[in-house]
């Protein structure tokens, strides 16, 4: 059986043909879903590219079958996602991006939490989607370290490394929603990834005073995170650890002068 290059901290597997899951005795989590290339097109920086037809799967409300009821109880979810390989034209194989619509529990935008798994990823992020996004930062990630998107904030994911696939895994709001529209109407984010030698930025000419900061993950200590310890581990040996996801105006403080 296949197995991530840094462990999850419960039983799920990697299953790359077809794209999936594979959950151990004790774990859960359902059949995935995929997303396809013509869900994204309108965010590209050329919408007629082509590329594979399945970009990503993702299976939301996986984890451990002894917490599930614990993650319910204190509105959080925990998902896990499998990027192909690959380009779309000139680009990466990437998310389309979006904005964490307000979500009903906490009647907020929340932030994520993502865990790199196997391969590497860059967390894509900028403050607003209108035509100055503010702060942009790609944020690039190996396995076992974790990024934090902060809430109201644009966001998408990309695959850095187009000759094999990356995953992660994603603490999110259970209640969670997507805000789309805003994003598409500026054809996709500030600064697009090309496939190059590497992977370079190009800036989106729908936008304005627009610069992009490439950096590694922060450290996110004060939000109360271990570096090197699976963040499913963390929330099972600390389940208010996460709270700053579904309670995120208690931390206000910290979102003020938050760098990713």
């Amino acid at each position: 059986m296949d197995r991530f290059s840094f462990s999850p901290g419960f039983d799920i597997y990697p299953r790359y043909t077809p794209m999936g899951f594979v959950y151990g005795e004790n774990a859960f989590g359902p059949v995935p879903e995929i997303r396809r290339l013509d869900d994204i097109r309108r965010s590209l920086k050329n919408p007629r590219a082509q590329g594979p037809e399945e970009l990503y799967c993702i299976a939301m409300d996986v984890g451990d079958r002894s917490w599930k009821a614990e993650t319910s109880k204190r509105d959080l979810l925990f998902g896990a996602v499998i990027y192909n390989a690959g380009t779309i034209g000139q680009e990466p194989v990437r998310s389309q991006g979006h904005i964490h619509g307000v979500s009903p529990s906490c009647g907020a935008s929340t932030c994520e939490v993502y865990e790199i798994w196997e391969g590497t990823a860059a967390v894509y992020m900028q403050e607003r989607a209108e035509a100055d996004p503010g702060r942009c930062y790609g944020v690039v990630a190996h396995p076992g370290e974790v990024v934090v998107v902060p809430p109201g904030w644009v966001h998408a994911t990309v695959n850095m490394d187009i000759h094999k696939p990356m995953a992660f895994g994603a603490w999110c709001i259970r209640d969670y929603g997507f805000e789309y529209d805003s994003l598409r109407a500026m054809q996709g984010i500030a600064f697009y990834p090309l496939s190059k030698d590497g992977i370079e930025w190009e800036m989106n000419p729908n936008y304005r005073n627009a610069k992009l900061l490439v950096k590694a993950p922060g450290s996110y200590e004060a939000l109360g995170l271990r570096r090197g310890i699976p963040i499913y581990r963390q929330f099972r040996e600390n389940p208010d650890v996460f709270r700053f996801v579904s309670r995120p105006g208690e931390y206000q403080h910290i979102w003020e002068s938050f760098e990713p």
